[in-house]
């Protein structure tokens, strides 16, 4: 299986932390060393950096752990390969273009070999995961059913919720899944979230010894939703999503 990291925020906020401790599990506390990635929202535009090889042990997610880059959404992801090779087309998060936005999809889980068998209408993978074929299926459905971008999101979050029942039935689908100002994060079997905001306190990794103390690095206006698979730091209360539950985050909060 992979792992999955998310962060919707209301200011513009670095993942710094949260990802000094992902990065741990791929290939060092955890055996997902078969390439990672992350997205980066700077308005609409996506900075993304895509790497095959263990994040513990690559210099991209060390300048990634070290560089403050702020963004309001961020999604990451750490591949243990199920279905394709482990190479570069095959590593998440992956993106597509709708309504002139850049949509960008992570996906931990392994699904049936039915699901190549659900026509694609306009998107088609690059690699050969099912991971890619989920998303193109998925994003194809949304624009067949939304060829405009709708005002409000409400309709659209249960549309996204109803297709993803349908690809759980085909085995484990957790994702991770924005256009840039909606974080959709639909839960298959497991993913958590919290969220940080006044008054902040101090929060230690689970996977290396690293600590910060975030009074001293907000405001109390901030507000900052974190997304993990399995919860990164151990002294604070995550809250679990139920299978087959859909959250929608927006600047932060929850939907």
């Amino acid at each position: 299986m992979c792992e999955l990291l998310g962060m919707s925020a209301n200011v513009p906020t670095d993942i710094c932390f949260s990802f000094a401790g992902l990065m741990q599990r791929g290939g060092g506390t955890g055996p997902h060393k078969d390439g990672w990635g992350i997205a980066f929202y700077e308005g609409k535009g996506a900075r993304c950096f895509h790497d095959p090889n263990p994040s513990v042990d690559s210099k991209i997610a060390r300048l990634v752990k070290e560089h403050p880059i702020k963004s309001h959404v961020v999604i990451s992801h750490i591949r243990q390969a199920n279905v394709g090779n482990i190479c570069l087309e095959n590593t998440h998060p992956f993106q597509r273009e709708l309504w002139g936005f850049t949509w960008t999809f992570a996906h931990n889980g392994q699904l049936d070999k039915a699901l190549f068998d659900k026509p694609l209408s306009f998107y088609h993978p690059v690699g050969t995961t099912d991971s890619e074929y989920a998303f193109c299926w998925l994003l194809g459905e949304i624009r067949q059913a939304f060829p405009q971008r709708p005002e409000c999101f409400e309709e659209l979050s249960k549309f996204i919720k109803q297709r993803c029942d349908q690809l759980r039935e085909l085995g484990v689908f957790n994702m991770l899944l924005t256009e840039s100002t909606h974080l959709f994060a639909f839960c298959g079997s497991k993913l958590s979230w919290l969220t940080r905001k006044a008054p902040f306190g101090e929060a230690s990794l689970t996977d290396c010894e690293m600590k910060v103390d975030f009074v001293k690095e907000t405001t109390p206006k901030d507000i900052v939703t974190v997304i993990a698979t399995v919860p990164l730091t151990d002294n604070e209360d995550w809250i679990a999503l139920q299978p087959g539950e859909l959250v929608t985050f927006v600047e932060g909060l929850p939907q």
